[in-house]
C-alpha cells in the first residue's frame, strides 16, 4: 500500500469510531428509557426481540447487497441516516407502535454495518492485511463506544434522555463525513467480496447465492455456536441495568453509561490481544475463550446484583465481545477466501447468531418477570455451556494451518487453528 492510500484505512477507522454510537440506536439505554416510561421487563424484552428478529432476517441479504454494490460508502451513509431517524422517533413517542417501528427500522439499517465494515476493510487491504486492519477498525469502534457512552451518561444525567438521542444524531453526521473521506479509488470491489485473484467467468463476476455458505461445515458450526452464545449474552447487560436501576441504587443514565464504558475499555484491550492471538494460537482458541467467559458472567450477575457488581460483569463482557469482534469476522474471511461470497457469509453468520440475540431479551425478560433477575442470569449463563459443547465437538472442522495458508482458494474452507 503506498503512502497516499494510508488515508483511506485511517478514514475507515474514523468512520468505525463514530458508527459506534449509530449502529445500535440508543442501544443499552433503551431498556432504562422505556422503564422510566412505565414499561415492564417482559414488554421491553418483547419489543427488543421484534427488532432482533427483523435484524436476523435482514442481515444475510445485507451481506449480499454489500458484495454486489460498488457504492459501499453510500450504503453506510444511507444506513446511518435511517438509524438516526429511528432513534429520534423514540423522542416523539414511547407508545408501542412507535417503539416497535423504531426497533424495526434500526434493525433494517443496522444490518448493513457489520458486512460493510468488513467489506471495506477487505477492499482496502485485501486478505493478507485483513486481520490486522479489521482489528484496528474494531479498536476504533470500541473507543467510539467508550466516548459515546461517557458523553451519553453525562448528558443524560445533566439534561435528561433527549440529550442522548441528539448525541447519536451528531455521531451519525460525523460517521457519514468520515465515510466519504475514504477514497473511492482505493476500494477494490472484487477484493472487497473475497474474489480470488485467478477467478474467471460468471461465478467470478457475480457473488451468487447462499448455497456455498450453508455447505461449509465449519461455517455452520461457528454460526450455531454463536447463536447459543448470543441467546445467553444479548440480554445480560439490559437485564443487569434494569435490576440495579429498578432497586433505586443508581441513576439510570449514569449507571448504563458506566456499564458500557467498563466493557468497551476492556474490549479495546481484548481486540488488540485478539490480533496477536489469532496469529500465534489461531482463531478457534480465541473463540473458545469468549464462550468460557459467559457462564462465569451469569453467576456473578446473579450473586452480585448491585452497583459494584457491574465491574466484574462488564469486564467479562468486554473480554468475550472484544475477542469475538475481531476473531469471528476474520475467521469467516479466511473460511470464504477466494469464493467471492465473503460478505454474504459474514451476513449469514450474523443472521444465525442474530436468532439467539433476538430471542435473548424476551427469554431473559420474561424469566426475570416470572421468577426474578437472579434465575434469569443463571439461565442465560447456562446456555453458553451448550455452545461450548458444540464448539468442542466441531473442533475437527478447523484443522491446523499456518497464518498465510488461507490465502489460497482451495484452503479457504479451513479456519486458522
Amino acid at each position: 500500500m503506498n503512502t497516499a492510500s494510508q488515508r483511506s484505512p485511517r478514514a475507515l477507522e474514523a468512520a468505525s469510531f463514530f458508527l459506534a454510537d449509530v449502529q445500535a440506536g440508543v442501544g443499552p439505554f433503551l431498556g432504562v428509557y422505556l422503564q422510566a416510561h412505565h414499561w415492564a421487563p417482559g414488554q421491553i424484552g418483547t419489543a427488543m426481540t421484534i427488532g432482533g428478529l427483523v435484524a436476523l432476517a435482514a442481515t444475510a441479504p445485507a451481506g449480499a447487497l454489500v458484495d454486489g454494490t460498488t457504492h459501499k460508502r453510500g450504503l453506510v451513509a444511507l444506513a446511518s441516516v435511517g438509524t438516526v431517524l429511528a432513534t429520534l422517533l423514540l423522542l416523539y413517542s414511547t407508545a408501542s407502535p412507535a417503539v416497535v417501528t423504531s426497533q424495526v427500522l434500526t434493525a433494517l439499517t443496522g444490518a448493513v454495518f457489520g458486512p460493510a465494515l468488513a467489506g471495506l476493510t477487505l477492499g482496502l487491504v485485501g486478505q493478507s492485511g485483513f486481520d490486522r486492519q479489521f482489528g484496528r477498525v474494531q479498536v476504533a469502534n470500541h473507543a467510539g463506544n467508550v466516548v459515546a457512552a461517557a458523553l451519553s451518561g453525562y448528558l443524560g444525567w445533566r439534561f435528561g434522555f433527549p440529550a442522548i438521542f441528539l448525541l447519536a444524531a451528531a455521531f451519525g453526521a460525523f460517521a457519514i463525513g468520515a465515510t466519504y473521506t475514504i477514497r473511492r479509488t482505493d476500494i477494490d470491489d472484487r477484493r472487497a467480496r473475497g474474489m480470488g485473484e485467478g477467478a474467471k467467468g460468471e461465478d467470478a463476476g457475480t457473488p451468487g447465492g447462499f448455497r456455498l455458505v450453508w455447505q461449509n461445515r465449519a461455517l455452520l458450526i461457528l454460526a450455531a455456536t454463536l447463536c447459543l452464545f448470543h441467546l445467553g449474552n444479548a440480554a445480560m447487560l439490559p437485564l443487569f441495568g434494569l435490576a440495579v436501576v429498578g432497586r433505586g441504587q443508581a441513576d439510570p443514565a449514569l449507571f448504563t453509561s458506566a456499564t458500557i464504558v467498563i466493557a468497551q475499555l476492556v474490549m479495546i484491550v481484548a481486540s488488540l490481544v485478539a490480533m496477536r492471538w489469532m496469529r500465534t494460537r489461531g482463531h478457534w482458541w480465541v473463540v473458545m475463550l469468549t464462550l468460557v467467559a459467559l457462564p462465569i458472567r451469569g453467576v456473578i450477575a446473579a450473586l452480585w446484583m448491585d452497583t459494584w457488581g457491574v465491574i466484574p460483569v462488564q469486564v467479562l463482557d468486554g473480554i468475550g465481545a472484544g475477542l469475538q469482534s475481531v476473531a469471528v469476522p476474520a475467521l469467516v474471511a479466511h473460511l470464504m477466501n477466494g469464493t467471492g461470497r465473503v460478505n454474504v457469509a459474514q451476513g449469514a453468520v450474523l443472521a444465525v447468531q442474530g436468532i439467539g440475540a433476538a430471542l435473548s431479551p424476551a427469554l431473559g425478560g420474561w424469566v426475570a418477570q416470572w421468577y426474578g433477575f437472579a434465575p434469569a442470569f443463571l439461565c442465560l449463563g447456562a446456555l453458553a455451556a451448550f455452545a461450548i459443547v458444540i464448539w468442542c465437538l466441531g473442533r475437527a472442522a478447523f484443522p491446523h494451518t499456518t497464518p498465510h495458508s488461507s490465502r489460497m482458494p482451495q484452503e479457504a474452507h479451513h479456519a486458522l487453528d
